[in-house]
């Protein structure tokens, strides 16, 4: 049973087809089909199709709907070419624009990695400038052992002083005959 309106102030709308196309839509079929006629199961049907359709029509002579030039056949093979390579097209199409975006998708990626890098290594630089003016441990270790020679010849020179023994003087030089 039809639902009525209950609203009898506004005139009834008739049912209109909107026509409305979607390109998507149709794009995923397209693919689908496409998908599926490079499959070996579709090349293995239609194998079989053609040559259970030849065999039927060669030898079975009472259920020849298609005789000796196969022209039914030809005519089904034509109408299967004409749909399938703009459908193949299409899905060619959407793969090309798919692999476009990605492309851009991939070279905004490569130049923020750039931009990072170059960042990155602007840093690295200006750290090492930073410390080329900072004392490493092996510059303190030499600084310290300088040190430490130069307490030590002075505590021996001071040793040295405080010493109340003269040292002895040197033996005289013997004189040559």
């Amino acid at each position: 049973m039809a639902r009525r309106s209950t609203d009898l102030s506004r005139p009834r709308r008739r049912l209109e087809w909107s026509g409305t196309y979607d390109p998507e839509a149709f794009g995923r079929l397209a693919e689908a089909i496409a998908r599926f006629l490079g499959t070996g199961r579709f090349l293995v049907g239609q194998t079989v199709l053609v040559v259970f359709w030849i065999t039927l029509n060669t030898f079975a002579v009472a259920l020849r709907w298609d005789p000796y030039p196969f022209i039914l056949l030809n005519l089904a093979f034509s109408t299967q070419a004409a749909y399938a390579a703009p459908l193949i097209l299409l899905a060619q199409n959407r793969q090309d624009d798919r692999d476009r975006r990605q492309a851009e998708i991939d070279r905004d990626v490569n130049e923020r990695t750039q931009a990072d890098t170059e960042y990155l290594a602007r840093e690295l630089a200006s750290v090492r400038i930073a410390l080329a003016d900072v004392v490493t441990t092996g510059d303190l270790r030499d600084a310290v052992d300088r040190v430490t020679d130069a307490l030590e010849t002075l505590s021996t020179r001071l040793d040295a002083m405080e010493d109340p023994t003269p040292p002895a003087p040197p033996p005289p030089a013997s004189e040559a005959p």
